[in-house]
């Protein structure tokens, strides 16, 4: 284990851009074998929006990334988290850490994107793409990244997971986005059972349904335990799902990247399906 910490510790930037260049072409060659769903759109076209916003988002992490080592350099300095506190096997601090991390990290700041209208306004942009492939899962807002990365600095704190495991987890978490945003068929049986502990890629495709109250639901980034927990877990049949977001789903709104930054600096569009999303 500790000489697993020490390769992430000290992880390649090549090792890193192959995780998400690798992963988005393995994806990419599956959804042409095993596709969930064979609704034509400018593959390319979309593709192209997607992945501009993952390299500028790329760009914005690792230039955060120092942020990032220098708050897990301040926890153990300061032994701040409870991991400093305890003394566990090491493989049980590891998994411990990489579960405290996916709950403050990604759920709690997930969860909290769709409760607070300002978050949701930058968060919007991942739900406005109506066909969901892999190139989707990294369709974020630039400014959305910032406070991502707030809640990962406040996870770190919490917990004093060093540098090694949040890089573990950053690499997981880019494989698990790949996973459960690309359009492949996954058997409903492995998918169900998969779910038990893990997002898997049905489960998390209802999050991306166009109406509350699915949109509302399935926040897990790695582990659906949290989902679970928290009661926000739903399993819906998959040919059920319609992507996108109803406040947004013009194609010149949604395929337009000017507009996709323009809209969290424009006035708020409550759901359709609701009043507001907001109280």
């Amino acid at each position: 284990m500790e000489s697993v910490l020490i390769f992430f510790e000290n992880l390649p930037s090549w090792f890193r851009g192959s995780l998400l260049v690798g992963g988005i072409v393995l994806f990419w060659m599956l959804e042409g074998l095993i596709p969930l769903y064979t609704v034509k759109y400018k593959k390319w076209s979309h593709a192209g929006i997607n992945l501009t916003l993952t390299v500028i988002n790329a760009a914005i992490g690792i230039g955060l990334a120092f942020t990032l080592l220098k708050t897990t350099e301040f926890s153990k300095e300061y032994t701040l988290g409870f991991l400093h506190w305890i003394e566990i096997p090491l493989i049980l601090e590891v998994i411990i850490g990489l579960m405290m991390l996916d709950l403050f990290g990604a759920y709690l700041v997930h969860w909290t994107e769709h409760k607070i209208k300002w978050m949701w306004k930058f968060h919007i942009i991942h739900h406005t793409d109506t066909n969901i492939d892999v190139t989707s899962g990294l369709r974020h807002h630039p400014g959305e990244i910032i406070f991502r990365t707030a809640f990962t600095l406040f996870a770190v704190l919490i917990t004093g997971a060093p540098m090694s495991v949040v890089v573990l987890y950053q690499s997981l978490s880019v494989l698990f986005t790949h996973l459960t945003h690309a359009n492949i068929n996954m058997p409903d049986k492995t998918d169900r059972f998969l779910s038990l502990l893990f997002v898997s890629p049905n489960m998390h495709k209802i999050h991306h349904h166009y109406k509350l109250p699915l949109t509302d639901t399935n926040y897990g980034n790695i582990f659906s335990i949290w989902d679970r927990l928290f009661g926000t877990f739903v399993y819906a049949q998959k040919g059920s799902i319609v992507y996108g977001i109803d406040t947004h789903m013009e194609p010149r709104e949604h395929s337009n990247m000017k507009n996709l930054f323009k809209i969290p600096f424009s006035e708020y569009r409550p759901p359709t399906s609701t009043d507001s999303k907001f109280k």
